[in-house]
């Protein structure tokens, strides 16, 4: 049997509880017999307390929070981010295109994480940790669910099917591709349990990887709630350690390791509230909350996704005013360039194309279209065959230097050489025309 294989096993295994070796009827009141010998241990550091329904038991704890981020303040950020009122409906249309109406409405926004015991996700990982939060008296109210063994799964899948009928919009962070389809999974397997469903699914990382990833690289939330938030959550639990941690606590651990992991769950709620509300702001009125040129140029960029072409056009023309990175200026200027184009201003495009013009991908279609431009439209073949010539020195400049594949280096060589052998042959055909029209001038 491989180590691979074992490692499943033993993790399966530890599924099954370490029993107490007291009788039922001798366990202390509010925890069952076959629970971790810690878990009576753990209620108490957290302030938790068992909560029952028709299915059994699940430990819950909850907790209601002034501020979004503990730890140390590193920016000017608010101390909460609670919006106030109905949210600006055109942030949540650039957000979440056909979202209904209560979406709208904060009240109805229930933010969701998970704690796992695997990274991969499958039939065979389990959420043995589900937190939930919502903005309530001005502050978070964060309610935890904890799964103390395998049999208390279907107690807590009740309980959070609970309070997301409470509130039908559901809130997340990467949750549309991992935590909530783990938890749908979870809740077909009861067999017993119909899975809520959300009237809404607003799920932030593809808006943050718009908006941050030029800026930080990496848009985890610890990464973004240090440098956009201005907070530090202080020392973190891994996440690639949780799942090892819980299996210990089964098997009749400590129950120390396990508070980072309520406290780690609690962070990303936290966390992710304040980025919530920072997103929306963002995309509400980009001029006043954007703090550079590279956010006005995420949001220009979820603004040609969502069709919203003229607004687009407004913000990559103040991104580009700012001190943007090299990469990320000849982005901006080939995303304005082309919505120039589409919108009839050839005049513009021609001016971005032109400082565009060398050996990266966009210097190159920046060639191409102006070759585009002066074949079709200026009918000037000759300048158009020019700018074709350039392009391939650019090109192959930029196959000795490396900085493009060779299959694209084959492809763009082939099509800029068919062009250049019709503009050779349309610019021949002007030059006979205009010699023959010079000769009939002279007779």
């Amino acid at each position: 049997m491989s180590a691979t294989t074992q490692d499943r096993y033993a993790r399966l295994a530890a599924l099954k509880p370490a029993r107490r070796r007291a009788a039922e009827d001798e366990a202390p009141r509010g925890h069952a017999a076959d629970t971790p010998e810690g878990a009576e241990r753990l209620a108490q550091i957290l302030g938790a307390s068992p909560q029952r329904n028709r299915f059994g038991e699940h430990l819950a704890l909850r907790r209601w929070f002034s501020e979004v981020i503990g730890g140390e303040r590193t920016g000017d950020a608010a101390s909460f981010y609670a919006p106030e009122g109905e949210l600006d409906s055109a942030a949540l249309r650039l957000l979440a295109p056909g979202a209904p109406q209560e979406a709208t409405d904060p009240q109805q926004w229930l933010f969701l994480d998970t704690e796992t015991t695997g990274l991969a996700g499958g039939s065979g990982t389990y959420a043995f940790l589900v937190g939930i939060a919502w903005w309530d008296a001005g502050g978070l109210e964060v309610e935890q669910f904890f799964m103390r063994e395998h049999s208390e799964e279907h107690s807590l899948l009740v309980a959070l099917a609970e309070r997301m009928a409470e509130r039908r919009v559901l809130v997340t962070f990467n949750g549309k591709s991992f935590d909530w389809p783990l938890l749908e999974t979870r809740y077909r397997m009861t067999r017993r349990i119909q899975p809520p469903a959300p009237r809404a699914h607003l799920d932030f990382l593809h808006p943050a990887r718009n908006l941050w990833r030029a800026r930080l690289g990496s848009v985890r939330l610890a990464e973004l709630e240090r440098h956009v938030l201005g907070w530090n959550r202080g020392t973190d639990v891994m996440s690639e350690l949780i799942p090892s941690i819980y299996f210990d606590f089964l098997r009749g651990g400590p129950p120390e390791p396990m508070v980072p992991i309520f406290y780690h769950n609690q962070m990303d709620l936290r966390g992710l509230a304040a980025l919530a509300s920072r997103v929306l702001s963002l995309l509400g009125n980009p001029e006043k909350h954007g703090q550079d040129g590279l956010e006005l140029f995420g949001v220009s960029r979820i603004c040609e996704r969502r069709g919203e072409c003229i607004r687009a056009r407004g913000l990559y023309e103040r991104s580009i005013a700012s001190e943007l990175p090299t990469e990320t200026d000849r982005a901006a200027r080939r995303s304005l360039a082309v919505l120039a184009k589409r919108e009839g201003d050839l005049a513009r495009a021609c001016e971005l194309w032109e400082g565009m013009l060398g050996n990266s991908r966009e210097g190159l279609e920046a060639y191409e279209q102006l070759a585009i431009y002066y074949e079709h439209r200026a009918r000037e073949p000759h300048r158009a065959a020019a700018l074709v010539r350039s392009a391939l020195a650019e090109l192959r400049k930029a196959n000795r230097l490396g900085t493009v594949a060779a299959s694209v280096h084959r492809r763009q060589r082939a099509r800029f050489e068919r062009r250049l052998v019709r503009l050779e042959r349309k610019a021949g055909r002007a030059l006979l025309d205009a010699l023959e029209a010079e000769s009939q001038v002279n007779q």
